[in-house]
């Protein structure tokens, strides 16, 4: 018997045609964070396209949140 959670583990990686080490975030939190920065505006453009008010408003908290996060990584590298 084979488990369907493993199937689509297989599937899912087999359609990307990338290595784990070259997928987003894994570089670690500041490029995780930076990639669902980028990502979010278009995400946050799709939800407010189709008038999906909460989660715009759900993905804007998100997005000033990566930015904060950003904002005071590098801030911190400037001390």
């Amino acid at each position: 018997m084979t488990k369907p959670a493993r199937k689509r583990t297989q599937a899912a990686s087999a359609g990307g045609k990338r290595s784990r080490s070259e997928e987003p975030g894994e570089g670690g939190a500041d490029e995780a964070v930076a990639f669902i920065a980028e990502q979010v505006v278009h995400l946050r453009q799709i939800a407010e396209r189709h008038k999906l008010d909460v989660l715009h408003y759900l993905l804007g908290m998100t997005q000033l949140e990566a930015d904060e996060h950003l904002r005071l990584r590098s801030k911190r590298k400037l001390s």
